[in-house]
């Protein structure tokens, strides 16, 4: 009779109607999402891991956990809108990078360091051109 996808996007309820008595009942159905980890093994996809793996780069700086919360939950919305049933622990890795830049760009830089395994001070000078030039062009566009 009618459906309408929860407010973060992870499950869909379902007004039903039974063919034979007529009554009238609610569903809830979710879609599991599962994780491919590097050596083979799945497991469902978590939140709570996205947000402890991200909060380790953004000690001390001024995120809270109500702002990790909404990253992950936007990364989840993310992967979730591919359509897919199981993605690699490494797209996890990528989905996570642009919420987090958009969140705080040093712990942005601590994370990608990290996940995308720098070996130098190339890699973040690389890194940080890159932040400047994004932040030249929104300035212009912004007219700041």
């Amino acid at each position: 009779m009618d459906s309408r996808t929860s407010d973060d996007g992870s499950a869909i309820r379902r007004r039903r109607q039974c063919p034979q008595c007529g009554s009238r009942f609610s569903t809830m159905e979710t879609a599991s999402l599962m994780v491919i980890k590097r050596n083979g093994v799945t497991e469902p996809f978590s939140r709570d891991k996205i947000v402890n793996g991200v909060r380790k780069a953004c000690q001390g700086r001024p995120v809270t956990d109500g702002d990790l919360a909404l990253m992950a939950q936007a990364v989840e919305e993310a992967i979730r809108g591919t359509g897919v049933a199981q993605i690699e622990a490494n797209d996890v890795g990528l989905a996570i990078l642009e919420p987090l830049r958009k969140l705080d760009e040093v712990a942005f830089m601590r994370f990608a360091s990290v996940y995308q395994g720098w070996e130098s001070l190339d890699d973040f000078e690389a890194a940080i051109k890159l932040l400047r030039l994004e932040h030249a062009d929104t300035g212009a566009a912004t007219g700041k």
